[in-house]
């Protein structure tokens, strides 16, 4: 059986770790280095950082801070955030970064997902996708979760794993910070349509809705941001959920 994975998320913008609810009324909430650190102490299974405000402004990820949290974390590490181009990739991963996490730019140029994955592997490419419901399915959203392209959730991540993506990072922004659970349906749909991983994200708000996702959908890790940013709840408390509910998750300490 596939051990599942617990994953906190820094959302960073101005070199600061922050969260909102719908993507939308940010506030600060530390030090992105040293909560990564913590976070690696106390036994996350992997820790994903994204800069959000790069797409946006035009910016590259801030590789200082990339390369300085990647010495102080010791799982596997995403970073992704203003991703356009190979070099970027190539910049992250030169930083510290276990993989890249691209979302916009993959979007509007699908071959960057393929020449990545071609040069670095495609266990280094992780495709960011943040969908939201419409009537007529689920559209992918870019630009932070601001744009609606029209583009179809399950069909751009069928696109996404056949051109080399390793993993998808999926978010609902219909949940993201409401804290009312993953959207279960989003997400089993998602893993129906791909045979990489998929990371859930996007509504997380107590170590039950990791057992929940885990139980209900095939996903293969649970994202949270909230929960842990303000000492909800520890990683280690989700796991002794998830490990009294059944759930096969490797124990807070072990890697």
């Amino acid at each position: 059986m596939i051990v599942k994975r617990i994953i906190p998320c820094l959302d960073v913008k101005e070199g600061k770790v922050v969260k909102g609810t719908n993507f939308v009324s940010l506030r600060e909430l530390g030090d992105p280095v040293a909560m990564a650190s913590a976070y690696s102490k106390d036994g996350a299974d992997e820790i994903i950082f994204l800069d959000i405000s790069a797409t946006n402004e035009g910016r590259q990820t801030m590789i200082d801070i990339v390369r300085e949290t990647a010495v102080n974390v010791f799982v596997p590490f995403t970073v992704g955030g203003g991703v356009k181009t190979i070099d970027d990739v190539t910049r992250l991963l030169r930083a510290g970064a276990d993989k890249v996490g691209m979302n916009s730019a993959a979007v509007a140029n699908p071959e960057l997902i393929s020449e990545s994955a071609a040069r670095f592997g495609a266990q280094c490419i992780v495709v960011a996708v943040d969908a939201k419901r419409f009537e007529d399915g689920w559209h992918v959203m870019t630009h932070g979760g601001s744009k609606d392209t029209g583009i179809d959730a399950i069909e751009w991540v069928r696109t996404a794993e056949q051109k080399g993506a390793g993993e998808i990072l999926l978010t609902s922004v219909d949940t993201d910070g409401v804290k009312d659970g993953f959207d279960l349906e989003l997400t089993q749909a998602v893993v129906d349509a791909v045979r990489i991983p998929v990371i859930a994200s996007g509504g997380c708000g107590k170590p039950d809705h990791f057992s929940e996702v885990f139980r209900k959908t095939d996903v293969s890790a649970g994202l949270a941001a909230s929960i842990f940013h303000e000492n909800t709840f520890s990683i280690k408390e989700v796991k002794e959920d998830c490990n009294k509910k059944g759930v096969n998750i490797r124990e807070a300490g072990l890697l």
